[in-house]
């Protein structure tokens, strides 16, 4: 079978199904991305990259449009190449909403169609309006609704559409969502999994003789995912713990939601905010590779993940595999994992003080913080274990 992937970034959702694919020799695999880093054993990458970048005088409303447009061109030569060269795909899976999506049936009108969609963008409700802090006027509106295009021109022509979770498929409109199906990409619980033993030993970092060791691990430092008042809640926890130790995974930037001015950050902007915190028990690692993430859950005493109403972190799922104790925020997407006092505990996302005195509970009372880190890996191994959803998953492109 000859099988396409089309991601922005590289491998994305697709890493654990791409590369079993291309393991297989009876298959031809080719990964087409814009970015990433790294390669697919058994199959080959490609790479496009768009003509010219948006137009300075496009609508507003437009430019994420645009944009896309400009990646499904880019993804169309590629292809041109690719039939030129005698492989005609006979299944394409693509991120959809992006752009590399679009026109893949101009180019391959009989292959089947598998799109993968993470987000539909609502104004009310939602993400959009959830932080209340920058009151969304008419333009942010109808701009958020255009943007919605790109996907539905995808979810017209797809043959099969996947979401991966139950929140992401409400997102839709009603109407929509029968054509959704709900499939997860699954975690490896084979490699993400509890060592009581770990002690946490990273390049410049010693803390394996720290008793109390809360960990947040995000891309983005930013008001989407909570730092704010993660860091309002970190001063709260030195003040009344003085052997805390707390470690940031990730990096000082904005992935998602608004933009901060040139050279500033959210990071700079909560140590001013703060200028209480000592620095000695407060560190920022940066994007850690793998071993050293999985060893920062699995030696972590309490894990803080905080989102809005959005698409579920991958470090969500991460850490429960690795059996942390969990705080999360009260929100829709963490409340279809985490169920409160069952496999974590849940915090109000705008209340630093309730996420602290919830994080002092798993410090203080070790037989709860057990009791509900065996839930939370025993949920991922139940619903969301890669050796359960990939098979789905293969099924799904090859039946």
């Amino acid at each position: 079978m000859k099988l396409l992937f089309l991601h922005n970034e590289f491998p994305g959702q697709y890493r654990h199904l791409a590369a079993a694919l291309a393991a297989d020799r009876g298959n031809q695999v080719v990964f087409a991305s814009a970015g990433g880093q790294g390669k697919l054993a058994g199959g080959h990458r490609l790479t496009y990259r768009a003509a010219r970048p948006v137009a300075g005088g496009v609508h507003p409303y437009l430019r994420w449009t645009e944009g896309a447009v400009l990646t499904g061109q880019a993804v169309y030569r590629l292809g041109q190449r690719l039939k030129a060269a005698g492989f005609v795909p006979d299944v394409v899976c693509a991120h959809s909403g992006w752009g590399p999506a679009l026109y893949v049936r101009e180019l391959f009108p009989d292959c089947r169609l598998i799109g993968y969609f993470e987000w539909y963008y609502r104004s009310r409700d939602s993400d959009a309006d959830f932080l209340g802090d920058d009151a969304l006027g008419d333009d942010d509106r109808c701009r958020l609704r255009t943007r919605n295009a790109t996907l539905l021109l995808d979810l017209a022509e797809c043959d099969t559409a996947v979401t991966p979770t139950a929140f992401q498929r409400d997102r839709f409109p009603e109407r929509l969502r029968p054509l959704l199906t709900q499939l997860h990409d699954g975690v490896d619980t084979a490699w993400l999994q509890p060592e009581p033993k770990a002690r946490l030993v990273l390049p410049g970092l010693d803390l394996s003789g720290a008793g109390e060791i809360v960990t947040y691990a995000t891309r983005g430092q930013e008001p989407y995912r909570g730092f704010p008042q993660f860091m309002r809640a970190v001063a709260l926890l030195q003040r009344r713990r003085p052997k805390l130790q707390v470690v940031v995974a990730g990096d000082d930037r904005v992935v998602y939601g608004r933009r901060l001015p040139e050279g500033e950050s959210w990071r700079a902007r909560m140590l001013a905010e703060l200028p209480g915190l000592d620095p000695s028990r407060l560190h920022f690692t940066g994007t850690l590779p793998p071993e050293q993430y999985r060893l920062l859950l699995q030696a972590s005493s309490a894990h803080v993940y905080l989102t809005v109403p959005f698409v579920l972190s991958w470090s969500l799922l991460d850490a429960l595999a690795c059996g942390c104790a969990v705080v999360g925020s009260d929100t829709t997407p963490v409340r279809e994992v985490v169920e409160h006092g069952v496999n974590g505990l849940l915090a109000d996302f705008f209340l630093p003080d309730d996420i602290a005195d919830k994080v002092e509970t798993l410090l203080d009372d070790r037989t709860l913080a057990g009791r509900l880190r065996r839930e939370a890996r025993w949920t991922v191994l139940e619903r969301y274990a890669l050796e359960d959803l990939l098979p789905r998953q293969m099924d799904l492109v090859t039946g």
